[in-house]
């Protein structure tokens, strides 16, 4: 299955907290989530945390489940896309600001199947150390590194998504990879990030990725639909 992560920001003269309520509560609900070929739809809007940027490079994130590659071109023919969400994204989102990965999910912690499913979480996006071979990048990602998360404090649940082979088919991609953290709340993750176990986990990121290419987003999920997929 394709993981797809959108990553947006509000066009010029639109907030953020007006940018969120629309993509949630308009865009998703009124097209994309009419898209016949997606199967799982979320929107997971930023937190804001003291010391963020006054213009964050992103404000919110898409994630799109679709089965195999011609569901997704398939999807992209259709009328509720070409004139439904298409059509409706230059009235709420900065086109040129958006990044798109297709990536493959490698779930690591896996969610408590008997607890709630918590809706918050921490998005890292990386990008691999020049010169590291993807392949390796990949392998020192999921075997090395992924022990360091699952020692984290309040960890619920840790999914590693991996940018697909497509987008290296002419160039390299924006971003290799983007790693998943869920915690109960905001509250937990703030407590989680000031444990050695946390730091451990960034200093071992640091290693392998390029610093000024690591983003970390703060986010609330808002499900559209598919949601008991996940839990």
């Amino acid at each position: 299955m394709i993981h797809q992560i959108i990553l947006a920001h509000p066009k010029p003269g639109m907030s953020e907290q007006e940018f969120q309520r629309y993509w949630v509560e308009e865009h998703a609900v009124r097209y994309a989530a009419k898209i016949p070929q997606i199967k799982r739809y979320c929107v997971d809007t930023r937190i804001p945390r003291p010391g963020d940027e006054k213009d964050p490079l992103w404000s919110g994130v898409a994630e799109i489940w679709l089965s195999n590659e011609q569901d997704q071109l398939a999807s992209l023919q259709t009328p509720e896309f070409l004139e439904g969400a298409r059509l409706d994204e230059p009235r709420w989102a900065a086109f040129w600001r958006t990044v798109v990965l297709d990536t493959d999910a490698h779930e690591i912690v896996p969610g408590d199947g008997e607890a709630p499913a918590p809706t918050t979480k921490v998005m890292i996006l990386v990008k691999r150390r020049e010169g590291l071979p993807l392949a390796d990048f990949r392998a020192e990602s999921l075997t090395r590194h992924a022990p360091f998360a699952e020692k984290i404090p309040g960890l619920r649940r840790y999914v590693q998504n991996h940018t697909r082979d497509a987008f290296y088919g002419v160039g390299e991609a924006v971003l290799d990879a983007a790693y998943q953290l869920w915690f109960d709340d905001a509250q937990a993750y703030e407590a989680a990030r000031e444990t050695p176990e946390y730091r451990a986990l960034l200093a071992d990121l640091a290693g392998f990725t390029e610093a000024r290419y690591v983003h970390t987003l703060l986010l609330e999920e808002n499900w559209i639909f598919g949601r008991e997929a996940a839990t």
